[in-house]
């Protein structure tokens, strides 16, 4: 009986702990913050020697859909990061990570000779009082190579209002089991005219289910909120810069990107979320009407992928994983396009190591006795499932390892995201409020 006494004690404390955490975490973001968003339009620019970020506009949204806890953490560091701090104290009341395609476009030779600007777009929680604001980018190095300070005033006049009024039609997907305490995720529809709507729905619903079938997704599923904005095209189909057309679309999508047949994405940032103003969004996959092969996926910006490809279901979810996991690519090069993994630094990404810092990682699910490098298998039971560290991952054929030998971040044939994958974006899902 006392045994019985003391579990139902310990339970009731345990439930009042976990009351009293949640009530904290929601008063922090009632404390500093309102139901809306506040939209940050940047312009980043430079080149390879130097880099400048500049505040281009703000906007404000109505409703906030990010998180509502954990608002001063980053789970994953990024490529750069955002930090809103209380200005009378300078107490970083809430902070997120990022990727862009400038960065991106610094490791190309182009950026060793000219200059060239992009639009960055990024969602906060809108202050109730005075803050400042702090963009950094960092170098391959984990590095801050520029940052930018500015001081935003919730009662400024020029800050813009938009979601308001003429909101782009959009249909609900898939509800979340709690709207109000889950992520939110907002197709796209680019290179589709307005008779083509119900194409880019059932395209939109076939990408929903491509991405729900894997793992951790399919046992989270009800953590998703998901919209489909049917932003119209006035033609059909993606700009081909390499064949000479140029099509006029809603975001101006086009192949080619950094002289890639197959890197598929559009640089206009203020357009999309102009497209977005208005919705329940939070993460974006913008689906393009097109049959030839290409798509991308940039940390906390966006997915884009083809649709009328055959490799559309597994370009897209790899690309998701990219876009919302924050997941390093894993295969290699015979030689080495993209310099993109010091050797001596560890990656940030949670599926590849350097083992310059691998403690957090996958060593724990690694058996004892484990060979590293490890040997590849030709068991193709063991392929998927054999944990440990096999040499050639992002990009690199050396000094690079992966924990599984194949998965659906190196292989578009590979039908799952492998063990060390799945942890990462489990613990990415728990992280945000449930």
């Amino acid at each position: 009986m006392r045994n019985s006494r003391n579990k139902t004690t310990a339970l009731l404390l345990f439930m009042l702990l976990c009351l009293i955490s949640n009530n904290s975490m929601a008063q922090d973001f009632n404390r500093y913050f309102t139901n809306k968003t506040l939209r940050l339009d940047y312009t980043f620019s430079g080149n390879v020697s130097e880099q400048h970020i500049y505040v281009d506009q703000l906007n404000v949204m109505p409703g906030w859909y990010g998180k509502r806890q954990h608002l001063a953490e980053v789970p994953l560091e990024g490529n750069g990061q955002i930090h809103v701090r209380e200005h009378k104290s300078g107490k970083v009341i809430y902070s997120n990570s990022f990727s862009t395609l400038f960065q991106e476009w610094l490791s190309e030779n182009e950026a060793k000779t000219i200059s060239k600007s992009f639009e960055n777009v990024f969602l906060v929680p809108m202050p109730q009082d005075t803050v400042d604001v702090t963009v950094e980018l960092r170098n391959k190095r984990h590095e801050v190579m520029t940052k930018l300070t500015h001081t935003v005033v919730p009662t400024d006049i020029l800050i813009r209002h938009i979601g308001e009024k003429e909101v782009t039609p959009y249909v609900t997907l898939q509800q979340a089991a709690d709207t109000s305490k889950c992520i939110h995720i907002a197709f796209v529809a680019e290179g589709y005219t307005d008779n083509e709507m119900d194409t880019y729905l059932q395209d939109a619903n076939e990408a929903v289910n491509a991405i729900f079938a894997h793992e951790p997704f399919k046992s989270h599923r009800n953590c998703f909120n998901i919209i489909a904005v049917k932003s119209v095209s006035k033609e059909s189909g993606t700009s081909e810069p390499a064949k000479g057309i140029w099509k006029n679309t809603a975001l101006h999508s086009h192949f080619n990107t950094f002289y890639s047949d197959r890197y598929l994405t559009t640089l206009q940032l203020k357009e999309l979320h102009n497209q977005l103003a208005g919705t329940p969004y939070e993460h974006i996959i913008i689906l393009v009407n097109t049959d030839q092969y290409g798509g991308g996926g940039i940390l906390n910006s966006y997915v884009l992928s083809m649709t009328h490809n055959q490799q559309f279901k597994p370009v897209v979810v790899h690309e998701f994983g990219h876009s919302f996991g924050g997941l390093a690519d894993e295969y290699a090069y015979e030689r080495e396009q993209i310099p993109m993994y010091p050797h001596d630094i560890e990656p940030w990404e949670a599926n590849i190591t350097t083992l310059k810092n691998f403690h957090g990682k996958w060593e724990s699910l690694i058996p004892k006795g484990t060979p590293i490098p490890t040997p590849l298998s030709s068991d193709p039971k063991t392929i998927q499932t054999r944990i440990g560290l096999f040499e050639g991952a992002g990009y690199s054929l050396k000094g690079v390892y992966r924990g599984v030998q194949d998965c659906r971040m190196r292989d578009n044939k590979n039908p799952e995201f492998c063990p060390i994958c799945q942890q990462a974006l489990t613990r990415l899902i728990d992280f945000y409020p449930q």
